[in-house]
């Protein structure tokens, strides 16, 4: 005897809840009222391949390695133009006396 048919959609959806949000298979699948089995089925049929996978997972990283590098020279610029700006200041007040 075989178990409930799903239709395609249903299945790459319940795969999306998985790898692009992140839920655990066993929550998804209990909401789901799907075995775990059947799921981690349909994650491996209709999900990325693992190397494309790692591939993103390695250009997320580098992108948040450059955002938190930008974001430390912004700062350090900012405090560069506060400085310019306060010696600027300081040296004209001192060829004046």
């Amino acid at each position: 005897m075989r178990g409930k048919r799903y239709p395609e959609e249903f299945k790459i959806e319940a795969t999306k809840q998985v790898i692009d949000r992140g839920y655990k298979v066993s929550d998804v699948a209990n909401r789901l009222g799907v075995t775990t089995k059947s799921l981690y089925a349909w994650v491996k049929r209709y999900g990325e391949p693992s190397h494309e996978r790692k591939e993103l997972t390695q250009q997320q990283a580098e992108l948040r390695q450059l955002k938190a590098q930008l974001k430390r020279v912004t700062e350090e610029r900012d405090i560069l133009k506060e400085a310019a700006v306060y010696f600027a200041s300081e040296s004209k007040r001192n060829t004046r006396s």
